[in-house]
């Protein structure tokens, strides 16, 4: 990897980036793991679109105040607080775990800006991919495995998804229907009432104030629904403000 590419921005969580290679990593396997160590401080992870229904469940979704919104499964308060991992990076039982979180080490990177081909890549900081004994082979030969064929179908349906998100929250930002958003908490027995913003969200006052157009063509295109469980899943902010009470 030239020192250009070392030094382009990453996405989240990702160190390097280097592309899978037949000849270079003929003896790599990849291994599998219940614990994402690398999630233990992230506080807010990419969600897509078709994973509202499952999400909302167990966390808030929110947008981030970006200049290009995109949402995010909300994880903790706090920077640097993640209340539904352990120490090491192990997840609750049945807690339900973003794509994003799933797809690392591997990912679809355009290799020439100029181009439109992606390429499966992998971080090599991670140890989910070595030439270790355990795991599966990601090569028989020259030939991609069967595991290295099902890693780039997940991470191509994650690409789309990845599309249909940022098609949702275009439409989100052509109907101004994206509020800087504010959550007050407060228990009983809180001397002070704890705010927090920093994100974006789609408010009921917004919403109720769209024309009937604009909402038809909202249902039409599956966007209300998915604003609905955006809006729902909000209501788990105070069991998340109370995990991270009490782990104080």
């Amino acid at each position: 990897m030239s020192k250009k590419q070392e030094n382009q921005a990453l996405p989240l969580f990702y160190k390097q980036l280097v592309p899978l290679n037949s000849n270079v990593h003929a003896a790599s396997r990849a291994r599998t793991t219940d614990k994402a160590s690398w999630l233990v401080k992230q506080h807010a992870v990419p969600l897509m679109t078709d994973e509202f229904a499952k999400a909302q469940r167990s966390y808030p979704i929110i947008f981030s105040a970006s200049e290009k919104p995109f949402p995010l499964a909300l994880m903790g308060l706090n920077e640097g607080v993640n209340v539904f991992l352990d120490a090491e990076g192990g997840f609750e039982p049945s807690l339900y775990i973003p794509a994003y979180v799933r797809r690392y080490p591997f990912l679809l990177a355009r290799l020439d800006p100029k181009g439109d081909d992606l390429s499966l890549c992998f971080d090599p900081t991670s140890d989910l991919v070595g030439t270790f004994d355990e795991g599966d082979a990601l090569f028989s030969g020259e030939e991609p495995s069967d595991r290295c064929k099902s890693i780039l179908n997940f991470c191509e349906q994650f690409e789309i998804a990845s599309q249909q998100t940022t098609a949702f929250v275009e439409m989100l930002e052509k109907h101004d229907l994206l509020s800087d958003g504010e959550f007050t908490v407060k228990r009983d027995g809180d001397g002070q009432a704890s705010v927090y913003r920093g994100f974006k969200m789609v408010t009921e006052a917004k919403l109720k104030a769209v024309s009937p157009q604009i909402l038809a063509e909202l249902n039409e295109s599956g966007a209300l629904g998915l604003i609905h469980l955006h809006q729902a899943s909000l209501g788990l902010i105070t069991e998340i403000y109370a995990r991270q009470t009490k782990a104080a």
